[in-house]
This record gives structure tokens, sequence and C-alpha cells, in this order.
């Protein structure tokens, strides 16, 4: 057999070898002695059935990148669970050690990491950013082909390689992202579809396929399928070796290729257990030996699991890779997505001469447009959103699928580049899953320095229809309290052409932007610098000087103009000093040892004055700004907001209803001043 066979096969039974010990062990690892119940844990945890495919999958791409012709091959695990796999293979190829000194790649390296499985030192059991295929960081069940399309676009020397399972073929994320590739001509992606012919309890859609169905499928979304069987053998290393090269010769011809994986659910795993059969069941998504220590027949299958993988062949006395695999791991490649680009700063504050939306999106997108690391998409409504001018921009991408898009901007960003997700309030809920997903990805340590992720909302429901109202997703980020998470909430077109610039070239940030596209009110220019420096600003041409009796707190265009419209009202009515501040970022309500903005006590003070009750309007739930506000203010307080309506409203009777109104802003002025006992 070839060396590049007998390579990957080290190497893949080094990985499987390694995921068992994770699993099972707390002692000899190497198997040099006898297996005892004092070597394994009481609890055995982790998901095996993914393993034996995932650690092909990684076997044969990290054996294959640079070749040929210098192309990275930057493998991507779509699935959480595949955690194991990945440590393991950081583990036998030295990545873990340099990542975590204590998981040297030796015996004790690996005991140290079986005795921590799953709970290891920062990393946890899932897919991690900080090792090799982590790029995407698995748990978002669906959405690695399309973070890989998003990656791969216009990268060229490079393909992106997601590895995925048929399970997750089923999710709409993935069923959607096979014919988006249409849109993505110059996006290099070589899917590896696992199809082991099981989710966690179920026979997959996939798996039901035969092979000739399976390429129909594929077929059907524009993809050539290569299927490959899988048995383990070393002739089937050399398959799919071939198979593999002839795909990535496909791909840069840009000719879409799926390369399908076909396996025996759990296959090198054990066979039977007291008496039922095991392989190509869901009994082996997870370990089913799961009482090697009282149960005296896992323990024996446990023992023979192991030597299945010749770990004397593999390791030598310390532990250390020897033979065929100190042959493979010298020469394993990890591809991996590129560093961030410099980017330049704006170095000045300004939201030019922005009077209508479209002016002010359209001129910031176009500005970093130009910069040929740009990307914009959006579900079909660019033309809605008064964007048309945008729509044929070769960086603008529109696809009726915002989950697609949203993984599309994440692999994007992850690959170091900018861009924004342009939709309606109403659909962005959608995301919420993928979102909170990337923000925990955020958090991690190899997945900082990025540019960030952001999102404009530009069409909600105070302008829009019964079925078009749901201001949910930015309820739904904020009560994360994640430091990373902006709300920004602009007033006018130009407050909205600020915010933009400044997202677009901010790093480490989810950036989610509501600006209305019917907002054309103009408010003073004077403190948007403010603004922009802490999140707020008072509102000199529309409040008394010294110590106000109200504070009224506006975010967003709606609300700055009712408040406009009111606070004279109010004045004259209840015979009161009036502070209009306005918040262009909703999170420095929040407490200040969460939220990097939040403004501390002298701030709030300065800000909103020392006693006085404090009216809040705004776009979104009052719930969220009472979830930011946490009783902090000691004061009177009261929101007014958006609150589902039983049904349909015209938008006069909706404010009306809502509170969103002179009317309605004087009657709650009326309220808090009287709980205040102020009113003269």
């Amino acid at each position: 057999m070839p060396d590049s066979a007998l390579l990957a096969d080290a190497l893949w039974r080094a990985i499987c070898y390694a995921s068992v010990c994770q699993i099972h062990l707390r002692d000899n690892v190497l198997l040099r002695r006898r297996l005892t119940t004092r070597h394994v844990k009481e609890r055995p945890s982790g998901h095996w059935g993914t393993v034996p495919g995932t650690a092909w999958a990684l076997s044969h791409l990290a054996l294959a990148t640079g070749r040929p012709d210098g192309v990275d091959l930057v493998p991507l695990l779509g699935a959480g669970h595949a955690g194991v796999v990945q440590l393991s293979a950081a583990w036998v190829t030295g990545e873990l050690g340099r990542v975590r000194p204590r998981f040297s790649p030796d015996a004790e390296g690996l005991r140290q990491l079986a005795r921590s499985f799953p709970d290891v030192e920062g990393i946890g059991a899932e897919v991690h950013p900080a090792l090799p295929a982590g790029a995407f960081l698995g748990g978002r069940i669906g959405g690695c082909l399309a973070f890989a399309q998003g990656a791969a676009l216009d990268s060229p020397g490079r393909i992106v390689v997601p590895v995925i399972g048929d399970g997750e073929c089923e999710t709409p994320t993935t069923a959607a992202s096979w014919p988006a590739q249409r849109l993505l001509p110059h996006a290099p992606v070589l899917p590896l579809v696992h199809v082991n012919g099981f989710r966690m309890a179920a026979r997959s859609l996939l798996g039901a396929m035969d092979d000739d169905t399976l390429r129909s499928y594929f077929g059907g979304f524009g993809w050539e399928a290569q299927v490959v069987h899988i048995t383990g053998s070393l002739a089937d290393h050399t398959a799919f070796g071939a198979a593999l090269g002839n795909a990535v010769e496909s791909t840069l011809d840009r000719r879409p290729t799926a390369l399908v994986m076909r396996c025996v659910k759990g296959w090198s795993g054990p066979a039977s257990l007291a008496g039922r059969g095991l392989l190509g069941t869901p009994e082996l998504h997870k370990t089913p030996l799961i009482s090697p220590r009282t149960e005296p027949e896992h323990l024996t299958q446990l023992a023979l699991w192991l030597a299945s993988y010749r770990p004397t062949d593999l390791f030598d006395e310390k532990g250390r890779p020897k033979g065929m695999l100190a042959e493979a791991v010298a020469e394993t490649r990890w591809g991996s997505l590129p560093s961030p680009l410099p980017m330049p700063r704006s170095t000045t504050v300004s939201g030019g001469r922005a009077t209508t939306s479209t002016d002010a999106v359209a001129g910031v997108v176009r500005k970093h447009g130009a910069h040929g690391d740009f990307l914009l998409v959006s579900p079909d409504e660019l033309a809605s959103n008064r964007l048309a001018e945008l729509a044929d921009e070769p960086w603008a991408h529109e696809l009726l699928a915002e989950e697609v898009l949203l993984e599309w901007l994440a692999g994007w960003t992850a690959s170091g580049r900018r861009g924004v997700l342009v939709s309606y309030e109403a659909f962005a809920p959608l995301f919420t899953s993928g979102l909170v997903g990337h923000i925990k990805q955020r958090r991690l340590v190899g997945a900082q320095g990025r540019p960030s992720l952001n999102l404009l909302l530009t069409s909600y429901g105070w302008h829009n229809v019964h079925t078009h109202g749901d201001p949910s997703l930015a309820t739904a980020l904020l009560a994360l309290c994640a430091p990373a998470v902006r709300v920004l909430t602009p007033a006018d077109p130009a407050r909205a052409a600020t915010v933009l610039d400044d997202a677009f070239d901010s790093f480490d940030r989810v950036n989610l932007v509501v600006a209305g596209k019917h907002s054309r009110t103009v408010h003073p220019a004077d403190p948007i610098a403010e603004e922009h420096q802490r999140g707020l600003a008072m509102w000199a041409h529309l409040s008394d000087e010294g110590e106000p009796d109200l504070t009224v707190i506006t975010a967003g265009d709606i609300p700055a103009a009712v408040a406009t419209d009111a606070v004279g009202h109010v004045r004259h009515r209840h015979r009161c000093r009036v502070r209009v501040v306005n918040l262009l970022d909703l999170t420095v309500l929040g407490d200040p040892s969460l939220w990097p903005r939040g403004l501390n006590a002298q701030e709030i003070d300065h800000y909103l004055g020392a006693h006085a009750p404090v009216l809040v309007l705004t776009l979104g739930h009052p719930a969220a700004v009472w979830g930011l506000l946490a009783g902090r203010l000691r004061r009177p307080v009261d929101v007014i907001g958006w609150h589902e309506p039983a049904g349909p409203l015209s938008q006069e009777r909706l404010a009306r209803t809502l509170g969103m109104d002179r009317a309605g802003v004087a009657r709650a002025a009326g309220v808090l001043l009287a709980a205040r006992e102020v009113v003269r």
C-alpha cells in the first residue's frame, strides 16, 4: 500500500484510541498493564458515534493540506459533540500541548487529558476555536456549511472543508446552503458529509438513501457527490485519499463537489453487548460501556476495544508517537483561516450630511465597500429597505434564508473581514440561536481579535403590519449580559451613519443597530460626538437648565421624535423642569460590572439628575430596559415601549395604544411626578 494510506491509518487509529481513553479511562492510558476497575472512570461520558468518521476526515485533511500546489485545506467541525475527536487530534499532533502544556503529547499528557475530560480546563468537551478545525464553534447545529461558504468567499489559495453529519443535513440552514452556493461561485468549499446512518435516536434521512439517491439529491442542488464507503481498511484509506484529491481538483475548477463518507454508526467500537447488537444502531451515539467498574463485560469489552487500535505500534514507552505515527505527525499540517487584515479606523466622529436613512446607510456602506474586504447580505429586502442602489454591488448578496446569511457573515468576519447583515426587525429573531452561539464563541480564546459581527434592522413594528412587529432579538441579546453586545439606537440618519461607521471598524463586538428606513427627522448634531463616545448625551435644545424634575430618555428615532413633540406639552401641563437625554447605546443603562459602557453612580446623577424620576421611551420591549436597570436608579421609573397588540392596528392607533405619543408621554410623566410629589 502507498505510504500515504499507512500514514493516514496510523493517525486515524491514534485519534480514535485517544478518544476512547478520554471517554473511559483515568489511568493506564497506554494499556501497558491489564485493565482493571481502578483504571476506569466511575461514570464514562462522551459521544462516540461521530468519532471514527470525524477522525478519518481530520487525518486525511491534515496530511493533504498544502497538496497540490500549496492549496490550504481548512477543516471545520460542524458537530459540537465532536470535541472529543478534536481534542484527541490536537493531542496526537502536539497542538493541544502548545495551548495547554499540561496535556503534552506523551503518556502523562494523555493521562491528564483523560482525567480532565469532559471538563477540560478552559476548553470543555465541545469543539473549541483554539484548536485545529475549530474556527466554527460546534453547537450551532446546521450552520457549518454556510459558515464555510462565508469564510471561503474570495479566498484564493484556500479551500474550506466543513465536516458535517447526516443529521445536520436535515436542518433548514444546511438544506438551504446547498443551493445557496450558486450565489457564491468564488467560495471554494468542499463539504465532507459524514453519513453514518443515524441521528441521536433514529435513522437519518440521508442515511436511508442509497448511493444513487444521494448523488441525485446533491446533484439537484448543483453539487457533484462522490460517495466513498469506509470500513477502516488500508484499501479504504487509499480510495478515500484518491477521492479527496479528485474533489479538491474539482473544487479548484469551480465545480461544486461534496465528498460523502459512508460508514456504519460506531464502527470500530463494540459490536455487541449483553447479547444485543450495537454497530449500526443509535446505541453507539454515546458510549455503550457506561459501567466498566461494576459490569465485568463492560470492562472486558473496553480492553478489547482499546487494544484493537494496536497502541503498542503507535506509541513508545513514554507515550510519544513512534514508527508510522511519528512520520504522520511530522507530515501533518492544519489549515486555518487567515488572521484579520489591518483595517483603518475612523479618526473623526461625524454623521456627515445624511438626511434620509438611504443616504446614511448607503454612504457608509459604499465607503467601506471600497476597501475590498466588505460583505453586505440581506434576505431579499434591499429594495424594501430603500437600499436598492446597493443590490448590484459585487460585495452585496440577497438570499431569502436569514440563518444562512448570518453564517455567511460569521464566516466572513472569522476570516478577518468586515460586513453587515441588513434585515427587518421582525425577521431577526430567526438569528437568535445562531447569534447566541456566535457570541459564546467570541468570548473564547482563539476566537478573539476578529472584526465585529454587525446587524442592521431597518424596518420595525411601529411602521409595519401586524405580523412584522417583534423586537425580541434585542431583548434576547441584552439578557445575555455579554460584554461584546451593543444595541445601538440612532435617533436620526446622521447618527445612524456615525454608528455604522464605527461598527464596521470595530473588533470583537456584536453590534445590533436599529435604525428605521423611514427616518427623516434631523436633530442637532452638537451632541453626536458625546453620544458616540459615551453612549448618551443630554439634548440641551429640549432641556431646562439646572436640576430636572423629570428626565426623559429616548432610545431610537421614533422615541426621539415623540419626545421632541411632547416635552413642551409636558413642561407646560405639569409646570416642571424637563431634561431630555438621548441614548445611542442601550447597554449604558446596565450595571458597569457587567456592561463595559454601563453608567456608574456619579454618571447616573450627572446625566439623569440626582433625584428626578425617569421616563424611558424605547423602540423595543420595556422588559429589556427593566433588565438593564435592575432597580439601580432608586427613584420612580417608567418605560414606554413595544407591547404585542391584540390585533392589527393603524400606526396612529398603535402608538396611542402603547403610549408612544404626546398624550401617552404626558400621562406617564404625570404619574411619575406625582409619585415624586413635585407636581406644581
